[in-house]
């Protein structure tokens, strides 16, 4: 699958534990340096719980996982969080301006964020300079999912965890998100790893894709596998979304 690309991330024989419950089960596999994967299958499967060990927000009960060739227990776990940022669906702020919510990953390392970066946050996920001092509560959904990644972008990643980012949005939004991610994608040469569950939005924006059910890695190619899947569970998967 990643014939030709460095690996950001690498898994070796990764399994995850919780309460007795085997959550990730012998995964193995590559995030290729610079590209879009997108991760699909079932809810339950594990693919966020997988995407939590990706920056340390969750550690493998065995096996390793490499980021950027380095084994990801060397990292500080500031440090890592600098080079693998995470967006989640909620996109949880905290109560005041778009410049405060912006600010607060470098706040919390007890450093400001000057207003011409914050500006050029915005410009960069396509919101207007006057958004930067309105209350983030007066923002729609995607404007808030906007702030959100823009916010992950203060610390420059050179990683990005998307975990269904666009399921409660509007189609117009939801476009307007995407174009964003290809943006980032291309610009910074960001790689990107993005749980979606739109097939569509899977095969469109992917360069690569992983299927996962029940824990494990079921089939992994180019996106456009989902077209034409090999495996008979992700046949039916597939048709069963499609449907």
């Amino acid at each position: 699958m990643t014939s030709g690309y460095k690996p950001a991330v690498h898994f070796n024989h990764v399994n995850y534990s919780l309460d007795g419950i085997h959550i990730l089960k012998n995964i193995t596999g590559s995030f290729p340096e610079g590209c879009i994967t997108t991760l699909v299958g079932p809810s339950g499967a594990g693919k966020t719980t997988l995407l939590k060990l990706c920056n340390g927000l969750l550690s493998p009960g065995a096996g390793e996982i490499h980021i950027k060739g380095n084994i990801i227990c060397s990292y500080e776990p500031v440090e890592l969080r600098r080079l693998v940022g995470i967006a989640l669906q909620s996109a949880p702020m905290i109560n005041g301006s778009v410049l405060k919510n912006l600010a607060l990953p470098l706040a919390l390392q007890g450093k400001q964020l000057a207003e011409k970066d914050a500006k050029n946050l915005l410009h960069d996920v396509g919101l207007e300079e006057e958004c930067l001092l309105r209350p983030i509560k007066d923002l729609s959904g995607g404007q808030r999912q906007k702030v959100s990644i823009a916010r992950t972008l203060v610390n420059h990643p050179q990683i990005l965890l998307l975990d269904e980012i666009t399921s409660s949005l509007d189609r117009v939004s939801q476009l307007e998100i995407e174009e964003l991610i290809v943006k980032i994608n291309q610009k910074y040469g960001t790689t990107i790893i993005w749980i979606t569950h739109n097939l569509q939005q899977a095969m469109t924006i992917g360069h690569y894709t992983w299927v996962m059910m029940n824990g494990e890695v079921i089939e992994t190619g180019k996106s456009s596998l989902l077209r034409a899947p090999v495996n008979e569970k992700v046949q039916l998967f597939v048709k069963g979304d499609m449907e």
